[in-house]
């Protein structure tokens, strides 16, 4: 029996502030990755945004308008004159978005941008996140996200999707505190393919998704065209998620978009 329900691309894309392996500043080249996708909702980190700029200080909103998409900037420092943190684009309305503070132990801020999205007859809850270097500064990030109530907060009616750059050099930080509550798309189960940091010669995969229960996970890669090799020193994780209920509409445009990547 065939499986009805909606699919929804998701990507998570560290950008890097749109600056590439050869060090050159493109956010054109961001967008050009980003449009290989076909994507739905894209979470971004690293993303400068200074409003009204050149698209090299305003990458946000050019990202955004390259795609024709909506956009949330979560702003987590200042840089340059203007805002420096975490974006979600989506081809859905956003209902409304909030920024939470994750900073832990000193260390830079960073933080965890929610957006509320309506596709068709779901209220979506995605949060885009990116996390400190340090072993113990990302576990108490995790009991921010959790213990704090922003990912398992009672008033959230939707499906919750969890994804961004998490840091976790070292299995352990994250996914034990966070699996409890959210399903996740395993990398680990052929880590070689999911290694998205460095850029060209990956090592690491930093980058993670996480879903809820009611989701089903039908595909999970990283992107590695000849753009996304050079434009910034994360590749994008992508992954194609089932939503509850049937309709064909999103999953054919993926289907007829498709490419195969590594």
């Amino acid at each position: 029996m065939s499986d009805s329900r909606p699919v929804l691309r998701i990507v998570t894309y560290n950008i890097h502030k749109c600056r590439g392996m050869d060090r050159r500043v493109r956010p054109d080249r961001i967008a050009h990755v980003l449009r290989e996708l076909h994507a739905d909702i894209i979470a971004l980190q690293e993303v400068v945004s200074l409003e009204g700029g050149s698209p090299e200080e305003d990458q946000a909103r050019f990202v955004a308008e390259e795609l024709g998409f909506h956009f949330a900037f979560g702003e987590n420092r200042r840089h340059q004159g203007g805002g420096y943190g975490n974006v979600l684009l989506t081809r859905f309305p956003i209902q409304s978005h909030q920024n939470y503070d994750i900073s832990a132990g000193g260390r830079e801020r960073r933080g965890c941008l929610r957006a509320d999205l309506r596709f068709n007859d779901h209220l979506l809850h995605i949060f885009n996140v990116h996390f400190g270097t340090r072993f113990f500064e990302q576990r108490k990030q995790t009991r921010k996200l959790i213990d704090g109530g922003i990912i398992t907060n009672d008033e959230l009616r939707g499906p919750r999707i969890v994804l961004g750059d998490f840091n976790e050099w070292l299995r352990g930080s994250v996914t034990p505190r966070m699996t409890p509550h959210l399903n996740k798309a395993n990398v680990r189960r052929n880590l070689r393919r999911f290694r998205t940091f460095p850029g060209r010669f990956p090592i690491f995969p930093l980058d993670h998704i996480y879903f809820d229960q009611t989701l089903g996970l039908k595909r999970l890669y990283r992107h590695r065209s000849r753009t996304a090799l050079v434009a910034s020193d994360h590749l994008p994780l992508v992954a194609d998620l089932a939503l509850p209920t049937a309709s064909r509409n999103t999953e054919m445009h993926h289907l007829e978009n498709d490419r195969e990547y590594e």
